[in-house]
Order: C-alpha cells, then structure tokens, then sequence
C-alpha cells in the first residue's frame, strides 16, 4: 500500500497561483490545483507498453481524498494485471453510454423518431399531429416505460377507450405507435413482435377500422351549389377569404395553398409550381393558372413582393391552417371542410364535362395506383390541365354571376 502524504486540511486549504501545481499523496495520486481554483484527482501511471499514463479521476471537494485513494487503489490494481486504467475508462464510458440509450422510454423513443423523421413530412402540421396524439394517449399509459416492456395488453390499454368513439384518431395513433416500435427495434431497443402491428395480430382483438368509422370523406359541397358560395365568399374581406377561393379554383390541397410562396410563380407564364418537399407525393407538382386566378393573385396585399403570397398576422409567417375552417363557420358554411371543395371539383369533372378521367386525377396530384400506368406515364398532361382549370374557372364564374351582364346594363348598351 503507498504512503499517504495528504491530510483532508492540506486539501482544502490549498491555494491557487499563477500555475498549476500538485499536491501528491503517492502512489501516483496527486491533487492538481489550477489557476482558477479548480482542484482535480490525478493518477500518474505506467502503462504496459512502458510509457507514462494520467488520467483525471474526479474534482475535490466532489470526491473526497479517501475515495481518492480507493479509486488510485483500484487503478493501482489494473496496473498490476496489465490493463491500462484509460482504455478501461473509455470502455465504461462506451458501455455506459449504451446502457443509457438502451433505457430510453417509449416518449423519449417518440421524440427521437418524430425528429428523424419530420423533415420528409410535406405539411409541418404533421409534426404536431404525431406530438399531439401521442402525447395525449399514448404517454400517459406507456410514456415512462422502455420499449421492450411494453407488451400487447399495454398497447391495448391505449386503444381500446378510443377504438369505437374516436376511430380514425385511434388507427392513425396505433399506425404511429407501430412505427415506433419498428424504430426502436432497429436500434436495438426491443426484440420480437411489434405490439402494436395489425395485420395477424391487433385485427385479431380490435374491430376492423372500416367496419367502426362512420362516413371517412370530408365534407363537400355539391358542385351546383358552388355559385352562391363564391358570391357570398367573394363578399368576404380578409387573407383567408381569398385563400380559401384560391384553393378552390387551384383545386389543391390546403398545405399546398397556404404555405405558397411569391418564388414559386410565374405569372406571365399561367404557372405556379409547387415544390416536391411541400407535396403529398413528394414530386413537384405544377398548377396551371386561370385568368380569375391570376387576378385574384394581383389584388392580393402582397403581390409585387416576396416570401408568402398569403401572409398571416406575423410578418413572415403565413395564415393560420384553421383561418379558413373558421371562415366557412362565420359564413354558416361550418359543416363544410377545405379539402372537400376538390370532391366538388372532381365531381363536377366527372359529371358535367367531357374531360379524361387521368387528367383530372393529374389535376389534382393524385398518385397513379397503376404501377404499369405509372411506368409509361412520362408527361403531367399540363396542356390538357390548362383548359381544365380555365373550364373550372369558367363554370364558378358563371355560376356566382360573376360573368352576368346585368339586364338595364344592356338596355344602355343598346
């Protein structure tokens, strides 16, 4: 055993100077006292290759000088066996470090992957949508336990009081509860079957979704009511009036409309391009523009400017994506949705025109289900969609009055 030279006084009454400088205790052990006043336990040792080793231990007072010298002790002891206390140190950070990663809980594990994973989302409210729906029915039941103790009946425990109330909202959460657990697995979090896997397991215990969901399509308005709605919507002041009717006549999705910005248009060319990163299908899609569309573009406050065409109460920020549902509420239209004025689209495409059926689907960004089609189809029928959404354009104005000569308008013409 070396001789002890410290005494705990010695320890804690030591100065800081100008530079560093040690207190040795022996057997390697010293207490380096630093400028600031820091002190740190050191251990000087001789590694197996014969070259001169250190190691910092721990800070005084933090650790005291007792078990300082249980710790020089034990580095004493690797020595003699032929280890070198430093690699010995990294190898127990290394463990360490995958012990801590291995104890992750199921809300850590859902942060990590809702991280890993937003950036491919094409509407930022996803990002929300997971946080929210986890967060209020997933955390509170499973939130604080490890992945890999997690079982079946836990997942359960979190669907069951939604599955037949709130159905959607329940399979979208155990869609996403799924998916965690498959990253988890492959980070080596967890082992053997997926609770919360559907096919061949949870079908086996939960109704089917399509057998529980009522309705599942948003609501839409019948196409030959769409006169009177725009009349009474281009009656309306305010960015979300004209953002609503600029969705309906670009017959895009809500994400598309309201994150759409002054660089992705060309006005003199018909054109507005939304980009990949912001589309459901990941590929750009591109927006031919009507005349009433690019005049509604032109009275817009922002026009002849830059960043978001449809710019919110925050410089630099766009509109709410609930401004245009409470929208439709103050104009009694509430039991409508955005999204269900591209049915009234389709609709009226199918029923009232002579147009293909691919062209409207193109139209409206739909993915070709047909692998073969998809394989041959090259082109985005834009030309063909040109004359769509001027027909489109057309029909809405002729409904709403928009394009109706007055009667004594014309007796004072003639």
């Amino acid at each position: 055993m070396p001789e002890s030279l410290l005494r705990d006084l010695q320890c804690r009454s030591a100065k800081p100077r100008t530079t560093p400088y040690r207190l040795n205790d022996g057997g390697g052990l010293a207490l380096l006292v630093k400028p600031t006043g820091l002190k740190y336990w050191q251990f000087r040792y001789t590694k197996p290759d014969g070259r001169e080793g250190l190691i910092q231990i721990a800070p005084y007072p933090r650790m005291t000088l007792e078990q300082a010298r249980t710790a020089r002790n034990e580095h004493r002891s690797a020595v003699s066996r032929g280890d070198d206390p430093a690699t010995l140190r990294k190898q127990d950070k290394a463990r360490r470090k995958v012990e801590a990663a291995r104890s992750l809980t199921f809300s850590q594990c859902a942060t990590a992957f809702i991280k890993a994973r937003s950036a491919e989302w094409a509407n930022p409210k996803h990002t929300q949508q997971w946080t929210n729906t986890l967060a209020t029915y997933a955390h509170p039941v499973i939130g604080a336990l490890r992945p890999q103790d997690i079982d079946t009946d836990l997942v359960l425990r979190v669907l069951q009081p939604i599955w037949l109330t709130k159905n959607e909202t329940a399979s979208r959460l155990r869609g996403r509860i799924e998916n965690i657990f498959d990253w988890a697995k492959v980070r080596g979090l967890r082992s053997g079957e997926n609770p919360a896997r559907w096919s061949g397991h949870l079908d086996q215990l939960l109704s089917a979704p399509s057998k529980v969901q009522k309705g599942g399509h948003h609501a839409a308005l019948p196409y030959a009511d769409i006169g009177p709605f725009i009349a009474l919507l281009r009656a309306s002041i305010g960015t979300a009036a004209r953002l609503l009717e600029f969705t309906i006549l670009t017959a895009t999705r809500t994400g598309d409309s309201l994150y759409a910005d002054w660089s992705e248009f060309d006005l003199p060319a018909l054109l507005w391009t939304v980009p990949a990163a912001r589309t459901k299908a990941k590929r750009e899609h591109r927006v031919p523009l009507s005349q009433p569309t690019v005049a509604l573009l032109k009275s817009l406050p922002t026009f002849g400017g830059s960043g978001y065409v449809f710019e919110g109460v925050k410089e630099g920020r766009p509109l709410s994506n609930m401004a245009m549902l409470a929208l439709l509420k103050r104009m009694e239209y509430g039991q409508l949705t955005t999204h269900g004025f591209r049915s009234t689209f389709r609709d009226w495409v199918a029923e009232c025109t002579a147009f293909p059926n691919e062209v409207a689907e193109m139209a409206l960004a739909h993915v070709i289900r047909d692998k073969t089609e998809s394989a041959y189809r090259r082109g985005d029928l834009f030309d063909k969609r040109r004359d769509l959404m001027q027909a489109w354009a057309d029909y809405i104005d002729q409904q709403s009055g928009a394009n109706v000569v007055p009667l004594h308008a014309e007796a004072v013409a003639g």
